[in-house]
């Protein structure tokens, strides 16, 4: 059937004989009929049961919580929502197993989310628990009045001790799954970002992104030359020799700070740089002393 119906899955064609959405001759069929030629076969499709964020009991390190907003240290490799081929391990998922219930002003699939990380990417995170405070962080972020600051290694000698990228971000029009900056028909995006330490090889950066662009910072230091350790799609290499590997970006929301949504009291969050992120740093002063 799967020949006849090449737009839908094999999966999705059980479901629906599941269903009995599949009838052979005017009566349902059963996944082992076996066909003998020159049956009548009519198949009524269905649309997918919608993507739903579901509780799941999954660890959290919390590094604030009140009845208003959660801040949440996600670590490298959760995803923080559900999306195309990811149900379950989300940060979403252990957040309602954890809370049992969150806004819902970002919708079933992203309750308390206002905003998010890559999943390759470490660090502080802020999740609404209360519409209205869900309301008044975006509002905080879409004015820009939210202080981010990430911790970055990247590749090669920064030569000036502050920088400064201003670039439109767009979909890379070759390679879809990641951002180009310079595009024309690109959104505003602007990184700013200071020295923190030189290794030979290496610089040591903590960056403040001023707007809130997919892929941002990586995009924007990939386009100055200095791609994002541990991130082969903006260009840095898989394996660097003679150091640890690294199944991760070496990027690190830091800090966050923000007025409260309820009190409009000033909070600054901050989340210790992860121990695998403290080994490579470790390891390059090692390198350092002995060269």
């Amino acid at each position: 059937m799967q020949e006849r119906l090449p737009e839908f899955s094999r999966t999705r064609i059980q479901q629906w004989i599941r269903a009995g959405r599949v009838r052979v001759g005017g009566a349902p069929a059963e996944a082992s009929h076996r066909l003998r030629g020159g049956e009548w076969i009519e198949v009524e499709p269905a649309a997918p049961p919608p993507l739903r964020a579901e509780p799941e009991p999954i660890p959290l390190q919390i590094l604030y919580e009140d009845e208003h907003v959660i801040a949440v240290d996600k670590p490298a490799g959760m995803v923080v929502h559900a999306g195309a081929g990811r149900r379950s391990g989300t940060l979403v998922n252990a957040l309602l197993a954890r809370y049992g219930s969150l806004s819902q002003a970002g919708g079933e699939l992203r309750p308390g989310i206002v905003h998010r990380l890559d999943r390759l990417t470490s660090g502080v995170l802020l999740v609404a628990r209360t519409d209205l405070a869900h309301q008044r962080l975006a509002a905080q972020f879409a004015a820009r009045q939210i202080e981010k600051i990430y911790l970055a290694l990247v590749h090669r000698q920064v030569r000036e001790d502050h920088g400064f990228v201003q670039a439109p971000i767009g979909r890379d029009p070759r390679r879809r799954t990641r951002m180009r900056a310079g595009v024309r028909q690109g959104r505003e995006a602007a990184t700013e970002f200071r020295v923190l330490r030189r290794f030979p090889g290496f610089t040591y950066l903590e960056v403040r992104p001023r707007t809130g662009r997919t892929h941002q910072i990586r995009t924007h230091l990939a386009s100055i030359g200095h791609p994002v350790v541990g991130d082969p799609a903006y260009g840095a290499p898989r394996v660097v020799e003679d150091m640890p590997p690294l199944e991760r970006y070496f990027l690190h929301a830091h800090c966050i700070g923000f007025r409260h949504p309820a009190t409009g009291e000033w909070l600054r969050i901050e989340s210790p740089l992860p121990a695998e992120l403290q080994v490579w740093l470790d390891a390059l002063e090692q390198r350092a002393v002995t060269r």
